[in-house]
């Protein structure tokens, strides 16, 4: 197997410094993916931030553009991020969207439980076990 570039350079996308660890279990995607997710929930990444490119990124953390391009998809498919063509990728004008998502996911949820006429307390209960 080949090894990767080292970084050149760090990378800043609004005030987050985008890292990735080789040393980590957690696969490269995956990091890149929680470290923008956070930054946009927590508001150090604006609504509507223009993103840096698959490739542009993948350089300069020194891993292969296939792993950031799949980080966008996820973030993409999740509402967080939107691709505006030639024009680049934002973050997304409605800024984070995984709220709303859960909130919606919580009330499909709520629905079902109704229907099949099952204690709330215990609908609650599966949920906690399933968190963990």
């Amino acid at each position: 197997m080949a090894d990767l570039p080292i970084p050149r350079r760090p990378i800043l996308i609004g005030d987050l410094v985008v890292t990735v660890d080789p040393a980590s279990s957690i696969p490269h995607f995956e990091q890149l993916r929680v470290q923008v997710l956070d930054a946009v929930a927590a508001g150090s990444i604006a609504a509507g931030a223009k993103l840096p490119t698959v490739r542009g990124l993948a350089d300069s953390l020194g891993i292969a553009p296939n792993t950031v391009a799949r980080s966008y998809r996820e973030l993409e498919r999740d509402a967080v991020i939107e691709t505006r063509g030639r024009a680049g990728t934002f973050v997304a004008s409605s800024g984070d969207a995984t709220h709303r998502q859960a909130q919606d996911a919580a009330a499909a949820f709520a629905a079902r439980i109704r229907q099949l006429r099952l204690d709330p307390a215990v609908a609650l209960e599966m949920v906690r076990a399933a968190l963990r």
